[in-house]
């Protein structure tokens, strides 16, 4: 088994390597109906259905929701995606 400080020291390591993280932010809009919003994010992300509904209703109630985190470049693929199925998406670097 592996020392923990050791595999925190890892974690500190790779979060260094590869910087703050970046969020895909999805936001309202008056084209795109309530349900296809949900299924766009069970269908693409595979989100369950109740985390599916939740964030479309933050998206509906509060203009934006931050619907996935990870590297630029794979928030970058989403952001296209989300573009691609209607939807309008954009990026931020993750505050920590």
């Amino acid at each position: 088994m592996l020392d923990p400080d050791l595999l925190e020291e890892r974690r500190l390591d790779e979060r260094l390597l590869l910087g703050k993280p970046w969020t895909l932010l999805v936001w309202d809009d008056p084209v795109n109906l309530m349900n296809y919003v949900t299924w766009v994010f069970t269908s693409y992300f595979g989100f369950p259905r109740p985390k599916a509904e939740r964030l479309m209703l933050q998206v509906h109630t509060e203009g934006k929701a931050a619907v996935h985190s990870g590297t630029r470049e794979e928030i970058e693929r989403h952001v296209e995606a989300m573009h691609g199925y209607g939807l309008q998406a954009t990026m931020e670097q993750a505050d920590a």
